[in-house]
């Protein structure tokens, strides 16, 4: 069976910059799948070619089995540009249908009455873009690039302008589009939506894959803290599997134990280092 998307040896030069540098990727059916990088990483570039909107100097990208840009593949692919924009004037309905038109969706009133309750717009059909909220916008665009049920879904910084409520709705959503076995490629800069929502991660710097897998796998073991009534302390290099044994032995010495915790690295100290100094 075909990925949702596969990058295979992707390069892209703009002249004397080297902007891809041999990736590969992969996103499977119903995956969610997070691009982090620092700026001029390649993450822009990669998510163009995926979309068909730059052609690739080497290698090739695929949706669901179809060159990328080719029209079998734009027929599979959903997409939300960071820097959206829909006409101010135009009702959430309208939007949805001009979309309808252009993705060539035979879908109707009923495909956008579904899309809407599915971004929780279903009371705002009939309101106009520019009366809305930047969160309503964002699942409006959501909305609209699900029109004729794609089975690849790229989003381009979704939730980078919105409160932390926002992002939670944006957050849900995506997980139930993943429950319905819609793939996602999120390209975003906030580590911690990406460590909540995605299945795996792929991380870029200057053009090259430097680290991938999924949250938990890129996370080490940092020790565990142990809280006793003689304060609470560390213990460098401890894992989890030592927890018991370390609490066994702080009773035998008569200790009152209150807490264990074991501490783990973040997303957010893989990224950094992986990337090093390098600035979003």
């Amino acid at each position: 069976m075909a990925h949702a998307l596969a990058v295979h040896g992707l390069e892209k030069r703009y002249g004397p910059v080297q902007a891809l540098k041999g990736v590969d990727l992969a996103v499977e059916e119903g995956e969610l799948v997070g691009l982090l990088g620092p700026n001029g990483a390649g993450k822009s570039t990669l998510v163009k070619i995926a979309v068909g909107l730059v052609r690739a100097t080497r290698g090739r990208a695929e949706i669901v089995g179809a060159r990328a840009g080719s029209g079998a593949a734009r027929a599979e692919l959903g997409y939300l540009a960071e820097l959206f924009r829909f006409p101010g004037w135009y009702t959430a309905d309208e939007v949805l249908a001009l979309h309808q038109r252009l993705a060539r969706s035979d879908g109707g009133q009923a495909e956008r009455t579904r899309l809407l309750e599915l971004v929780a717009l279903a009371d705002a059909g009939n309101r106009r873009v520019e009366g809305m909220s930047k969160g309503m916008q964002q699942r409006l665009g959501i909305a609209q690039a699900l029109v004729g049920s794609p089975r690849m879904l790229v989003l381009d910084e979704p939730t980078s302008a919105l409160d932390p409520a926002g992002r939670r709705v944006v957050r849900v959503l995506l997980e139930e589009l993943r429950d319905r076995g819609v793939s996602v490629l999120l390209n975003s800069h906030l580590l911690s939506e990406i460590e909540l929502v995605c299945d795996r991660v792929t991380i870029l710097r200057a053009g090259e894959v430097v680290t991938a897998g999924s949250p938990a796998d890129l996370s080490r073991a940092r020790g565990v803290e142990l809280e006793t009534d003689e304060g609470t302390r560390t213990i460098p290099g401890a894992t989890r599997e030592d927890a018991p044994r370390l609490v066994a032995e702080a009773v035998a010495a008569g200790r009152q134990v209150y807490g264990v915790r074991v501490l783990t690295s973040t997303l957010e100290d893989t990224y950094l280092e992986a990337v090093g100094d390098e600035v979003s």
